[in-house]
């Protein structure tokens, strides 16, 4: 990491990265945009630079993660209100000492 919290990329990692994109410039892009998408829809990164620098980048579109709903098993499960009684915590630890006495035999 460096001085800022942020993770550094090994340099093979990162030389990798860069033999995948494609720097063009602005007239390029313009004219090009077909080819810049179909290129992007094989897996490489396209980076368009004005002036020789990079001002943008186009790569794959990700869709966002689904949240997901609150509540959804609301009425699917039912807690019994003995669920946390000294009787059943005492099952449940002797079925884990059980368990531990055995040997392993995946």
């Amino acid at each position: 990491m460096d001085g800022q919290g942020k993770r550094e990329l090994p340099v093979a990692h990162r030389l990798a990265k860069l033999a995948n994109m494609k720097y063009v410039n602005t007239h390029e892009a313009k004219t090009q945009l077909s080819k810049l998408i179909a290129a992007v829809r094989a897996g490489e990164e396209v980076v368009i630079c004005q002036a020789g620098k990079p001002v943008a980048r186009l790569a794959p579109y990700k869709p966002a993660r689904k949240k997901p709903r609150l509540g959804l098993l609301k009425d699917a499960i039912k807690v019994q209100p003995d669920w946390d009684s000294p009787e059943t915590n005492a099952e449940i630890q002797a079925m884990f000492d059980e368990s531990l006495n055995k040997p392993f035999d995946p």
